[in-house]
């Protein structure tokens, strides 16, 4: 019965993404604020079927941690989980991204309607570069921004040395990050179509100032309180561990 509530999920998962994608593209001509009611209407009926479907319950931690002021939103990557999640939960955002998502047909014509900083992971410095510069745009339209800082999504416990550049944006910007953990990754394996029912702990913790200290220093405080957090609510987090071979991260 498991295996065939998560096989309906994500049955519901592929139809309803095309269905806000197609929305969201048609809505194009429009305020951001429109588009962006579309994708948090998504988000928050995929929490919706998640539980129903999956018994995928979650408890949101540390709301009052959530800036008034546009900000930097840093998440641990483990699964779709959080994709979603963050549309329901924080204000009108968009996400640094790899370029590759935006040739996903229908899926990445929406996903460019949500105007995301859409990079070359592979360009280093000069991706960087990309999202302050961009970044800081956003921010002053009012749109928050979101970062995966290890660049895509980890198997639970390991984890890798956390991009700078949503740290860097902070402290061009001016602004605070947010960190982001969950212990998603207990239900839902990164790779595989079983979710498990449980209670997914979304926990935001207290913003963090970039003040003047360098973006490196910045960002190794915001893995250090995510990781330190997701030991202490995953279940799967008993030793946290790097891959043999981690890649640098410049993003």
């Amino acid at each position: 019965m498991v295996w065939l509530r998560s096989l309906l999920f994500q049955i519901y998962f592929y139809v309803s993404v095309c269905v806000s994608a197609l929305t969201i593209v048609l809505l194009a001509p429009f305020p951001y604020r429109t588009r962006f009611a579309v994708a948090r209407a998504w988000g928050r009926s995929m929490l919706f079927m998640g539980k129903r479907l999956c018994g995928l319950d979650y408890a949101i931690e540390g709301l009052e941690n959530i800036p008034s002021e546009p900000s930097v939103i840093l998440i641990k990557h483990t699964t779709v989980f959080e994709t979603y999640a963050q549309l329901a939960i924080f204000p009108p955002q968009t996400w640094v991204l790899k370029r590759e998502l935006l040739w996903i047909p229908l899926f990445g014509w929406g996903l460019a309607a949500m105007r995301p900083i859409a990079i070359n992971r592979g360009a280093g410095h000069t991706a960087v570069s990309q999202v302050i510069e961009q970044g800081k745009e956003r921010l002053r339209e009012g749109v928050w921004l979101t970062v995966f800082p290890e660049g895509t999504r980890m198997p639970l416990g390991e984890t890798r040395r956390y991009g700078v550049s949503g740290a860097a944006l902070a402290k061009e910007a001016q602004c605070v990050i947010v960190p982001v953990a969950h212990n998603a990754g207990d239900f839902w394996p990164r790779r595989g179509l079983k979710k498990s029912p449980g209670l997914i702990r979304f926990c935001i913790g207290p913003p963090i100032a970039p003040e003047s200290r360098p973006p490196k220093e910045t960002n190794l405080l915001v893995q250090q309180w995510i990781e330190s957090r997701m030991s202490e609510i995953s279940s799967g987090y008993s030793g946290v561990k790097s891959p043999a071979n981690p890649e640098p991260r410049e993003q």
